[in-house]
């Protein structure tokens, strides 16, 4: 039986699986109930991600929690750019970004970025100051935090708080002008200074910044901040559920009141710029509603700290296969399939805590274990020869692509009298318990038959460097001879017929749970492991070198492994090694 091509192919993103069960969450709860009540008549989530960084796996969970949800309800969900802080944001990233919500396997329905209502958030801004409901504040930063007050205390009101409306607004217009220099003045809203909540005093809403745009260019000298914007791009797009983590539960009530006052719906006259791109006019009321966020020990899941990794070259860029960015693990060998188990398992609730990092390599296992095709490498090598066979003995086994799905099909694998094993399955003084290759014992060969090792040569250092044995011709599988009971069996490759591969043997990035805890007088950047990444020279069988990129394969009895996105080649094969067979921290820990 054949191999089918279609099988041993790089994932697709949207490969799919049979139709899950109804998920429960209280996030969908509210959803059904929004739903029932015929508060909305449809569903429209949105992914905003700021573009100054790389997504992370952290971000993993909100993607299939924005997209999932609009589409377990039939309805849309936007991917968004929160570019309101060019100094930080690179195309780059952007492309990064997208590349990794269509990796995960999802679609957006439209493509926004917040520039796209630079000219909506200015409208919205002179509406407030009309309403009385924003001023322009000549505080200095400094200034600023010193009237803000602190949790115990409440802040004072800004000498520039009452000024009038006309002044407000000749002061808006000329800040849009570019009369004014960076951080000379900024458009805050007019809440209440005592409140107990600090977002709710008097917080900025555009702060003054000559910073060219990769969209605007420099056609805007000031830029709305997160929170006014944010609030505002998902009421104009119409979403009808904002997720967001629990960290922006206490900016919740400036996100209503931003909503509230601005009152998109009821404001025709701030929507014309929106017409005037030939956007819709969708304009709705959102509900924020926060999730705890996805927390995985054994890595930092700061874009600032990874920033500096990168910047740093403590790792090889942002997609290096250490780092817990999406491009990073992707690289590694991590499937989408088992990032969606991972995010789905985890679930969705208020409770924030650490998620184990060997929960994230077992859905990595499992997705593998179905979907990887098997083959044999040898990692770090050992030549064997078996005597009784002439040195021009040449054959072709017959092995199965997967011992759990026929629908693998199967392939021929070259044997020869010389071989690679693995150093790891030979012992010259076997410790207790030990079940492979040892002086003058028995071992099965993986598909090849029963062999007896009969001598071990060394180097004049006493290392050593070549085994030689007897292959046992009535073992194949098959024979009468292959019933006997040998407590071992190794894989091989044959030494004539193996293709040189660089394999790259990957481990957690950190060699501690938790490298963002300082309390030892350390930093992260101390506790990296300096065995995160060790590259050897192994062997692989034919079939395997000429694996596409990105495609998985259990090397047998060693671990699962892909071909690198970028670096491997059928003549020059190069292999990451993706996860472990079994979980090798729990015996460290």
């Amino acid at each position: 039986m054949s191999a089918d091509p279609s099988r041993l192919a790089p994932e697709h993103p949207a490969d799919s699986a049979a139709p899950a069960a109804v998920k429960q969450d209280f996030v969908r709860q509210i959803v059904r109930d929004d739903l029932a009540s015929g508060k909305h008549q449809g569903v429209r989530t949105r992914f905003p991600p700021e573009p100054n960084g790389y997504l992370h796996i952290g971000h993993a969970k909100a993607i299939c929690l924005d997209f999932g949800v609009a589409n377990e309800f039939g309805g849309r969900c936007n991917l968004r750019f929160d570019d309101t802080n060019p100094a930080k944001e690179d195309p780059e990233y952007v492309e990064a970004i997208q590349d990794d919500v269509r990796w995960l396997g999802f679609q957006w329905a439209e493509l926004r970025h917040a520039s796209d209502y630079f000219e909506l958030f200015y409208l919205a801004g002179e509406k407030l100051i009309r309403q009385g409901d924003a001023f322009v504040c000549d505080l200095s930063a400094e200034e600023v935090r010193a009237y803000r007050g602190s949790l115990n205390e409440p802040g004072r009101n800004s000498p520039y708080r009452d000024r009038s409306v006309e002044e407000n607004l000749d002061l808006f217009r000329r800040m849009r002008a570019g009369e004014f220099a960076d951080g000379a003045r900024t458009l805050r809203a007019k809440i209440d200074m005592a409140s107990g909540n600090i977002n709710l005093r008097d917080p900025a809403l555009y702060r003054i910044k000559k910073v060219t745009h990769q969209n605007t260019g420099d056609a805007w000298p000031i830029y709305p901040m997160y929170d006014f914007a944010h609030s505002l791009s998902d009421s104009c797009e119409g979403i009808t559920h904002s997720l967001c983590t629990l960290e922006f539960e206490d900016h919740r009530p400036l996100y209503d009141w931003c909503v509230s006052k601005v009152d998109l719906p009821h404001s025709p006259e701030l929507l014309a710029p929106l017409l005037a791109k030939g956007l819709p006019n969708e304009a709705a009321i959102p509900r924020q509603i926060e999730f705890s966020r996805a927390n995985l020990n054994y890595t930092v899941m700061s874009k600032r700290k990874l920033m500096v990794l990168v910047q740093d070259k403590l790792v090889d860029g942002w997609d290096d296969p250490r780092m817990p960015t999406l491009q990073g693990i992707r690289r590694r060998g991590y499937t989408a399939a088992a990032i969606r188990l991972w995010a789905e398992r985890l679930g969705v609730s208020k409770q924030n805590s650490v998620i184990d990092y060997s929960v994230l390599e077992g859905c990595l296992r499992e997705d593998l274990d179905a979907a990887a095709a098997r083959r044999m490498a040898v990692i770090d090598p050992l030549k064997l020869v078996i005597t009784n066979l002439d040195d021009s003995h040449e054959e072709s086994l017959h092995f199965s692509n997967h011992p759990k799905d026929e629908s693998f099909g199967s392939r021929q694998v070259p044997f020869s009298n010389h071989l690679w094993i693995e150093r790891e399955d030979f012992e010259e003084v076997p410790p207790k318990g030990f079940k492979r290759l040892i002086p003058g014992g028995e071992v099965r060969l993986r598909g090849a038959g029963i062999l007896r090792c009969d001598e071990v040569i060394k180097n004049e250092a006493g290392a050593i460097v070549e085994l030689r044995g007897t292959l046992d011709p009535e073992s194949r599988p098959g024979m009468a001879g292959a019933d006997r009971k040998i407590k071992g069996t190794i894989h091989w490759v044959s030494a004539r017929h193996a293709v040189a591969a660089e394999v790259r043997l990957y481990d957690r990035l950190f060699d501690v749970a938790a490298p963002d805890d300082d309390g030892d007088g350390k930093t992260y950047k101390d506790h990296l492991n300096p065995n995160s990444r060790r590259t050897v020279t192994g062997y692989v069988e034919p079939a395997a070198a000429q694996a596409a990129p990105e495609q998985a394969f259990q090397f047998e009895r060693v671990g699962y492994f892909v071909a690198d996105r970028y670096d491997h080649r059928p003549q020059q094969p190069v292999f990451n090694r993706s996860v472990t067979l079994r979980d090798t921290w729990a015996s460290k820990e």
